[in-house]
């Protein structure tokens, strides 16, 4: 008989509930009861919501807490490449994936509690991961949000240490609502009395209920561009507050919108662990890692079969929002050093690619349009390469990505090309397996 592995398990909870999402706290508290509630013995947590740059905001969270020695649980979806990126167990110097054995007890507890009674995957994966964060010591837990805020199974913390909201944009509205007010409105759910709420700049139509939802808790938000700043200033990072100004490097990770990311981060921290240091901010910023987020590839399998000398970028940007903000990051590439910019892209169904891909017309040179193998929900090559014509980019379908490099590379190139690769995080998942450099 094989020994069971985490993946055997997370292949039966699928047959537990017939949607792959349901939005609801239910089923979540139920389970967690008869664990003996672990969500009620969890380190103090920064709970995080949002539309884009979640992950961004938690990575520069770990980065700082960490340089200021203090050891971090962290949370985050969806993985890349396996399941066990989701859970990061604090560890002395520095955080650890969890392993693959006490993954699988964790599972075996959720599961022969919660003995077949329907439950999706987000749910009893989060209860195995609450599981583990409140038997394990640290300082902090840093929880990424699945979906939404209000009803998400994370949102089951009564006293979290704060609550951050990154940009509110479309997406997901099949589940979150058809209006940026709407979906805001979700995400405003993780506010607690008690506890201060972070908020990045946002739209109007967004900031409103969440103001909303700050005074039915009786919150005082702190809200960028009105309670801190931040600017890039002569190569520097300069963040601002009523405690005064922190002159930084730019962030390790590349793009404008970075800078926002890491504003929101040390606002929050500045808030919530007030003994931490400038150099602590300043090795945060530059230590912060988060993979498929503007991640340059130099090498591996999939940067071989480029053209020589070209730039490799992946993204897992999907949205009309998050394709703004890439897009940007290319024309500022661009200023730096002209060169052909060429898209591979692949996309799911339910975002609205034709929206991502129009933030890229006028900069890009061609899309080259594959398919996101594995995912039921993807769009085919050809449906992309279509949707990127009619958002006014020259495109064209290929099998796969490694079709799409080789059929750049046969190309003679003047100059070479920066290839950005782009359009779903499950395709960056499956370009660094590829590729060769998995997250760790």
């Amino acid at each position: 008989m094989q020994p069971t592995s985490s993946d055997d398990m997370l292949a039966r909870f699928l047959a537990l509930h017939p949607r792959k999402i349901d939005l609801s706290l239910g089923r979540m508290l139920d389970l967690l009861a008869k664990l003996g509630h672990p969500e009620r013995r969890l380190p103090p947590a920064i709970h995080v919501a949002g539309t884009n740059g979640k992950g961004s905001t938690v990575a520069f969270l770990r980065a700082m807490l960490e340089a200021g020695g203090r050891g971090v649980h962290v949370y985050t979806s969806p993985h890349l490449v396996h399941f066990h990126e989701r859970i990061r167990l604090a560890a002395p110097g520095g955080g650890r994936l969890v392993d693959e054995a006490r993954l699988i007890d964790a599972f075996e507890r959720c599961e022969a509690i919660n003995a077949g009674a329907p439950i999706t995957v987000f749910e009893i994966t989060t209860a195995a991961a609450l599981l583990l964060f409140s038997e394990i010591p640290a300082d902090f837990l840093l929880l990424e949000v699945g979906l939404g805020g209000r009803f998400d199974a994370t949102n089951v913390i009564d006293h979290p240490a704060a609550a951050v909201i990154t940009p509110v944009s479309m997406d997901h509205p099949d589940y979150l609502g058809s209006t940026i007010a709407e979906i805001a409105a979700v995400k405003a759910g993780i506010i607690k009395a008690g506890a201060p709420a972070i908020v990045a700049r946002q739209d109007d139509d967004a900031m409103r209920p969440i103001e909303r939802e700050a005074r039915r808790t009786g919150v005082t938000l702190c809200v960028a561009e009105r309670d801190f700043f931040l600017r890039a200033e002569n190569g520097r990072f300069v963040f601002e507050d009523a405690q005064g100004l922190l002159d930084l490097p730019l962030p390790r990770l590349a793009g404008r919108h970075q800078i926002d990311n890491a504003g929101l981060a040390i606002a929050t921290l500045r808030r919530v662990v007030p003994t931490l240091t400038n150099s602590h901010y300043e090795q945060g910023v530059l230590h912060a890692d988060w993979p498929a987020r503007l991640q340059h590839l130099t090498r591996g399998a999939l940067v071989a079969r480029a053209p020589g000398g070209a730039e490799f970028w992946l993204d897992g940007a999907h949205n009309e929002a998050g394709g703004r903000v890439l897009a940007e990051a290319m024309g500022d590439f661009e200023e730096r050093r002209a060169r052909p910019l060429v898209l591979i892209c692949g996309s799911l169904s339910t975002k609205d690619t034709a929206a991502f891909l129009r933030c890229f017309a006028g900069l890009a040179q061609e899309v080259l349009a594959v398919p996101i193998h594995g995912e039921h929900g993807g769009r085919s090559a050809q449906e992309v390469a279509l949707l990127a014509q009619t958002a006014g980019l020259p495109a064209a379908a290929c099998e796969s990505v490694e079709q799409a490099l080789d059929f750049l590379a046969a190309r003679d190139w003047p100059v070479a090309p920066r290839i950005l690769i782009t359009g779903s995080l499950y395709l960056a998942g499956d370009v660094l397996a590829a590729n060769g450099t998995p997250p760790d």
